[in-house]
C-alpha cells in the first residue's frame, strides 16, 4: 500500500489517505497549509510515528510556501516561519519522529543557507522526497531482520496498527509478517481491536486483509486467555518512541500485552526504524504521555456510552520496560539487552541505514 501520503507539487497540496473512515471508505484529506496538517495529526487523519514524521517533512514545504514574503525576514529570524515549524513539531508529544523529522529539515536549511524562498522550497521538497524514500528502505530491512525471527506456522499477536498506513510504505511489525510471507512462512495474525479508536480493527485487519494475510480480530482483553491456549506464538508491535535504556512507548495497551507474554513465556518484539530512537529521552519514565479526549471513550459515534458526569482516563500510550522485550527490530539488525549498549552502537555502526 503506498500512495497515503503525497505531495502534490503543482497544487502545493499534501494529500493524506483519511484513515478515520477506514475501512469503509477511502477519502483523502487536503492539507494546504500547517493548520491543516496539524488538524491531520492531531485527529489521527494521518497515525503512526513514521507517517507522521514523513508528513511533517512534507509540512515544512507548506509552512515556507504559506511564509513565502520577504525572504531578508527570514534570513534575519524575524519571520513566521520558524513559529509555524514549532507548531508543527508539536502537534503530538508522544512519537520523537514528529519533532525529529522537522530538526532535519530544519538542518539541511542551515546547512545548505538557500537565498530565496523557490530555493528553500526545492531543497525541502527534495529532503522530503528522501525522507519517504528512506522510511520505506528502511521498513524493508526491518522486516527482513525481523522475519528471521518467525518460524512456519507461528501465530502473531500484533497491538494497533504497524504497517504501511502507519509509515511511508510496507511497515514495521507488518513489514515482519510481510517479508515472513514472502519467504514462504505460513504466518497468521491476530490482531487486537485496539479501543478506544479501533486501529487494530479497523486498520491492521483491513491493510491484512487486503494484501491476502490471514487475520482474525480479537478483543483487547482476550489476549490473557489466548496465549494459555496457546494460540500466540510470537507478539510483535510497533514504537513510537524508544527510550534509552530501551523502554518503549506505544499505544494504550501495548505495556498489558508485554506484561502477558512474558507470564506465558512468549516471546514479545519491537519492531521500529532507528528514527523512533530518542537517546536524549534516559527512560520510559520520561517519555510524555498524549491524553486524548474523554469523548473517544464515552461516546460511540454520536452516541454516548456512559452516564453524564462520568469522566474518564484516556492515555493514547503507555509504556513498556526495556525487561519484558525480547528484541527491538531495527533496520541496523535486532538488538539485544542490555539495550543502552546495544541501542547506542546502532547509532555509531558505520553500516548504512539503508
Amino acid at each position: 500500500m503506498k500512495g497515503h501520503i503525497r505531495l502534490d507539487r503543482e497544487s502545493g497540496t499534501l494529500v493524506l489517505l483519511d484513515q478515520r473512515m477506514l475501512p469503509v471508505s477511502e477519502e483523502y484529506f487536503y492539507c494546504r497549509d500547517t493548520r491543516d496538517l496539524i488538524y491531520a495529526i492531531q485527529e489521527m487523519v494521518v497515525r503512526g510515528a513514521p507517517a507522521v514524521g514523513v508528513a511533517a517533512a512534507f509540512g515544512c514545504v507548506l509552512a515556507a510556501r504559506e511564509t513565502a514574503a520577504d525572504f531578508s525576514a527570514l534570513r534575519e529570524g524575524a519571520d513566521d516561519l520558524d513559529a509555524l515549524l514549532d507548531a508543527l513539531a508539536s502537534a503530538r508529544p508522544t512519537a520523537v519522529n514528529l519533532s525529529g523529522a522537522v530538526a532535519r529539515m530544519r538542518k539541511v536549511r542551515q546547512d545548505n543557507d538557500p537565498e530565496s524562498f523557490s530555493e528553500l522550497i526545492a531543497l525541502w521538497e527534495a529532503e522530503s522526497e528522501r525522507i519517504y524514500r528512506e522510511d520505506e528502505a528502511v521498513n524493508r530491512r526491518i522486516g527482513a531482520f525481523g522475519a528471521e525471527l518467525l518460524a512456519p506456522g507461528d501465530v502473531v499477536l500484533t497491538h494497533c496498527n504497524a504497517g504501511a498506513l502507519a509509515t511511508a510504505g510496507f511497515g514495521t511489525a507488518l513489514g515482519v509478517i510481510y517479508t515472513a510471507r514472502e519467504q514462504g512462512k505460513d504466518i497468521r495474525v491476530i490482531a487486537d481491536e485496539t479501543r478506544p479508536l479501533l486501529q487494530g480493527a479497523r486498520l491492521t485487519a483491513y491493510e491484512l486483509h487486503r494484501n491476502g494475510v490471514p487475520v482474525v480480530l480479537a478483543c483487547d482483553n482476550a489476549c490473557a486467555l489466548l496465549m494459555r491456549k496457546g494460540m500466540v506464538q510470537k507478539v510483535v508491535t510497533g514504537a513510537d518512541r524508544i527510550a534509552a535504556n530501551g523502554d518503549t512507548a506505544n499505544k494504550i495497551g501495548t505495556y498489558g500485552a508485554a506484561l502477558l507474554a512474558e507470564a506465558h513465556g512468549i516471546p514479545f518484539y519491537v519492531a521500529s526504524p532507528l528514527s523512533s530512537v530518542d537517546m536524549q529521552t534516559p527512560t520510559g519514565d520520561d517519555i510524555p504521555i498524549e491524553e486524548r479526549p474523554e469523548s473517544e471513550i464515552t461516546y460511540f459515534g454520536s452516541r454516548r456510552i456512559s452516564p453524564e458526569g462520568v469522566g474518564a482516563y484516556n492515555f493514547a500510550f503507555d509504556v513498556t520496560p526495556a525487561r519484558l522485550i525480547s528484541g527491538i527490530i531495527t533496520e541496523k539488525g535486532v538488538l539485544r539487552a542490555p539495550y543502552e549498549q546495544s541501542l547506542a552502537g546502532a547509532f555509531t555502526d558505520s553500516r548504512a541505514p539503508i
